[in-house]
C-alpha cells in the first residue's frame, strides 16, 4: 500500500475534513501514536491502516 492510497481510504472512512485532523490527534492504541507520527516514522502505510481499521472498527470490506 502506498501513502496515496492509505490517505484515500482514510478520507473515505471519515471523510476528507476530518481524516487529516484525526491522523494527527488519536493516539492508536496498537501503534501507541497518531497515524501520521507513525508514518511520519516510516512505519508501512499497509500496517498503519491495518491499526487505524481496528481502532475505528471499520467493516470488512474496507480492510
Amino acid at each position: 500500500m502506498r501513502h496515496t492510497e492509505f490517505w484515500a481510504r482514510l478520507d473515505h472512512a471519515l471523510g476528507r475534513d476530518y481524516s487529516r485532523s484525526w491522523a494527527q490527534q488519536f493516539v492508536i492504541t496498537d501503534l501507541g501514536r497518531t497515524a501520521q507520527e507513525a508514518l511520519d516514522a516510516g512505519v508501512p502505510p499497509k500496517e498503519v491502516w491495518a491499526a487505524v481499521w481496528r481502532a475505528l472498527e471499520l467493516p470488512a470490506n474496507q480492510r
